[in-house]
C-alpha cells in the first residue's frame, strides 16, 4: 500500500502522515510550503517525519512533472492541499484561489483518469453550504456557498462528479466543519485567540460573536481518514464535523478558562463570506464509513493550547 497526501506540511496533512508511518504504510508528502501563513510552522510540523523511512517528502508544486509519477505510483491519494481562508478569496486573490483549487484538483483528476482503480479523497468544506435555513446541515442539502472559497470548493466537488461519470473516477469528497487543535493553521481563529492571550494582545471578533459553529477534533478527522484506506464505499460527498454546535463567545470562555489568562475583545465589522452557523449532519459518515467523533470540545482546546506554548516558547 503506498499513499500520497497533498498539503503535507499542513495541520491536517501532516498529521495524517504520522498517523500513517506509525501503521506502517508508506506515505508520499507533497507541500510547495507556501508563506500563506509562517513557513517555520509547517517545517516544525514535518520535523518528526523527516528520519521516518515511511515517508518520502517533496517540496513541489502539485502541478509538476515530478508529481505526476508519485500520483501513479500511489494506491490512495489524500488531496488535502489548497489555498484556505474565506476572507483572503474575494478581489485579485480569487485568481489564486482558482489556481491552487480548482486547478490543481483538475490536474490531478486528469492523471487519474486513466487509472480507475485508484482513490481519491478530497479536502472539501462547510463553506460549500453558504446560505441556508436547513439544520443540521446534511449533504443533500442546496447549496449555496457565499464566499469565493465556498465557491471553488464546490467546483471541485463537481470535477470529481464529472471524472466519476466519464471516466469511473474513486472519489470521497469530504465536507471539513473547522478543524482544530494541535498545529491549526496561524490564520485560523483558535490559534489566533491563544496567540493574542500569551501576547497579552485584544482578541478581534468579526461581528458579535453569537456566530455558531460545528467545531471538529484533528484527532477525529485523521482517525477517519486512516480508515478510508481500506474502504470500499466510494463517490459520495461526506460531512465531517464535531456533531454539535455552540458559540465563538463561549469559545472565548473556555479559552479564557484553559489559560487562566484574559485579554481584552474587540467585537468588530461583520466580514463577507462569513457564515452565521454551521451545523453538520453527521449520520452518513457515522453509518455508512463509522465515523466516530470523541474528543469534547474543551479536552480539544486544551490539546491545542499545550501545542500552542511549545511554538511560542511559553515558560510553563
Amino acid at each position: 500500500m503506498k499513499v500520497l497526501v497533498t498539503g503535507a506540511a499542513g495541520f491536517i496533512g501532516s498529521t495524517l502522515c504520522e498517523k500513517l508511518t506509525e501503521n506502517n504504510i508508506h506515505c508520499v508528502g507533497i507541500d510547495k510550503l507556501t508563506n500563506y501563513y509562517d513557513v517555520s510552522l509547517k517545517r516544525s510540523n514535518l520535523k518528526s517525519l523527516k528520519s521516518n523511512d515511511k515517508f518520502s517528502f517533496h517540496e513541489s508544486d502539485v502541478m509538476s512533472e515530478k508529481t505526476i509519477g508519485e500520483i501513479k505510483n500511489a494506491d490512495v491519494i489524500f488531496h488535502l492541499s489548497a489555498q484556505p481562508g474565506v476572507f483572503k478569496s474575494w478581489g485579485k486573490d480569487f485568481q489564486i484561489y482558482v489556481r491552487e483549487n480548482i486547478e490543481v484538483t483538475q490536474f490531478i483528476l486528469e492523471i487519474l483518469k486513466d487509472y480507475p482503480e485508484k482513490r481519491l479523497v478530497f479536502a472539501s468544506s462547510s463553506s460549500v453550504y453558504g446560505k441556508t435555513n436547513t439544520y443540521p446541515m446534511r449533504e443533500d442539502n442546496i447549496l449555496r456557498p457565499i464566499s469565493p472559497y465556498g465557491l471553488t470548493k464546490l467546483a471541485c466537488e463537481r470535477l470529481l462528479d464529472l471524472y466519476n461519470i466519464s471516466y469511473g473516477l474513486k472519489y470521497l469528497s469530504l465536507r471539513f466543519f473547522t478543524v482544530f487543535g494541535p498545529r491549526q493553521r496561524a490564520d485560523m481563529a483558535f490559534h489566533k485567540f491563544f496567540r493574542s492571550v500569551i501576547k497579552n494582545e485584544p482578541i478581534n471578533i468579526y461581528g458579535n460573536g453569537e456566530q455558531i459553529r460545528d467545531f471538529t477534533y484533528v484527532a477525529a478527522v485523521v482517525d477517519f481518514l486512516y480508515k478510508l484506506i481500506d474502504n470500499d464505499k466510494w463517490n459520495y460527498e461526506v460531512n465531517v464535523g464535531g456533531g454539535a454546535s455552540i458559540s465563538v463567545n463561549e469559545v472565548l470562555k473556555m479559552i479564557f478558562e484553559i489559560t487562566g489568562k484574559r485579554t481584552k475583545v474587540n467585537y468588530i465589522a461583520d466580514q463577507k463570506g462569513d457564515m452565521k452557523k454551521t451545523l453538520a449532519d453527521i449520520s452518513l459518515a457515522r453509518d455508512e464509513f463509522n465515523y466516530s467523533p470523541e474528543f469534547l470540545l474543551f479536552e480539544g482546546l486544551k490539546k491545542e493550547w499545550e501545542w500552542i506554548q511549545t511554538i511560542y516558547k511559553v515558560d510553563r
